[in-house]
């Protein structure tokens, strides 16, 4: 490679990867500082539909109910529709030997989280209700629906994410809870400032009519959620708000990843016009940044890599041990990787210096075979596993 052309593919690759993971946080930072939103409350209630679809979920199915049955908010404004999404297991039976007032079962054939959700949300009628989602193993603290509902006596709120807790945080992920540790902060900022990106598919609330059918293909979470930001309206976080469920399961782990940067990109395609920043302002860079520069990062990285030794050997002086250290460091970090994936099944790799390494490069690495996947029209996220915490 030419000094030149590596000259310039570093030192362009340093300035995108500064900007994605050091500039763009610092800027959220400052803009809730100067420029944030006070958040708004209100002691009227609105009335609440949860929305549950559930694919052989006997094991929790029984439990969810009643610890939805358990939150606290009046029982009059409270409903439950569960979409069993052809599960096979005694799912369905268990939802109707329940038998709580106000819970409602949508018996489906198989046809996917998404196809569930979509009925889930059709029985309900009211436009000005609001709809509150979770999963079937997600246990919620029993103060979360009001703390989500108290946002919505703000107009400009469409919908509230809540922030959800790894219920055994030592057993096992150590990598993805600490990228779930910074999404926590990364969601605080951008809700002060305006609004955050996305919310979590274990808990958010929206507006029943901000809701659009969900496309196959896609991302539940992000999709349904973005709603309330096509809509013209704020998508806020809510801390407070709490959901706590288990560890997604390290086997398989890297075909879940590959599917959920699949569905990502497809989500990102039926949601464009978010990117236009004439009509979404700040949210069209911070939606590129997240979703798309984040997830594409590993373009800049391979460039470093393969750059700065040629930047090495070509210097001298200082610049020398400069790109003899970018070289050397960035052999570390993927030789940590490497390791950690060689010892997974030890407990070795639970060690931060290896796990987050691991889990640094699995991401990246799946994320581009995921927008492969998606430029290529492949579909990896139509079916949903229950067994693999995502799509199918």
């Amino acid at each position: 490679m030419p000094t030149d052309l590596a000259f310039w593919l570093f030192w362009l690759s340093v300035a995108l990867i500064a900007y994605t993971y050091f500039g763009f946080p610092l800027l959220l930072y400052l803009r809730a500082r100067f420029a944030g939103k006070n958040p708004a409350a209100g002691d009227a209630l609105p009335p609440i539909t949860v929305i549950m679809a559930a694919h052989n979920e006997a094991p929790v199915i029984q439990d969810k109910l009643a610890n939805t049955l358990a939150l606290d908010y009046p029982p009059e404004l409270l409903e439950i529709v569960v979409a069993s999404d052809g599960s096979d297991d005694g799912t369905d039976q268990l939802v109707r030997d329940f038998g709580a007032p106000g819970l409602t079962l949508i018996s489906l054939p198989r046809g996917g989280k998404n196809a569930a959700l979509n009925a889930a949300v059709a029985m309900v009628k009211d436009p000005e209700r609001i709809l509150l989602f979770t999963d079937a193993d997600t246990t919620l603290d029993p103060a979360a629906a009001r703390l989500l509902a108290a946002h919505f006596a703000d107009p400009e709120v469409g919908g509230v994410g809540g922030d959800f807790h790894y219920a055994d945080p030592g057993s096992s992920g150590a990598g993805e809870m600490s990228y779930w540790s910074l999404d926590r902060w990364l969601k605080t900022q951008q809700s002060r400032g305006g609004s955050v990106t996305s919310a979590t598919g274990q808990i958010y609330a929206l507006r029943r009519h901000l809701f659009d059918p969900c496309p196959p293909g896609v991302t539940d979470d992000f999709f349904i959620s973005t709603g309330a930001i096509a809509g013209g309206k704020r998508l806020v976080f809510e801390p407070r708000a709490r959901g706590f469920g288990p560890v997604a399961p390290t086997n398989r782990e890297f075909t879940r990843k590959v599917r959920v940067a699949s569905a990502g990109f497809t989500s990102l395609r039926h949601r464009r016009g978010l990117l236009n920043p004439f009509r979404h302002g700040f949210y069209a860079l911070q939606l590129l940044t997240h979703k798309v520069l984040r997830r594409m990062i590993l373009i800049p990285l391979l460039l470093l890599l393969i750059s700065a030794p040629v930047l090495w050997a070509a210097s001298t002086g200082v610049w020398r041990w400069f790109y003899g250290l970018a070289t050397v460091g960035q052999l570390a970090l993927h030789g940590a990787a490497l390791a950690g994936l060689l010892l997974r099944r030890t407990p070795l790799a639970r060690l931060k210096p290896l796990s987050l390494p691991f889990y640094f490069d699995m991401v990246n690495i799946a994320a581009m075979i995921g927008l492969f996947n998606t430029l290529r029209g492949i579909a990896t996220y139509d079916r949903w596993d229950t067994r693999r915490k995502t799509q199918a």
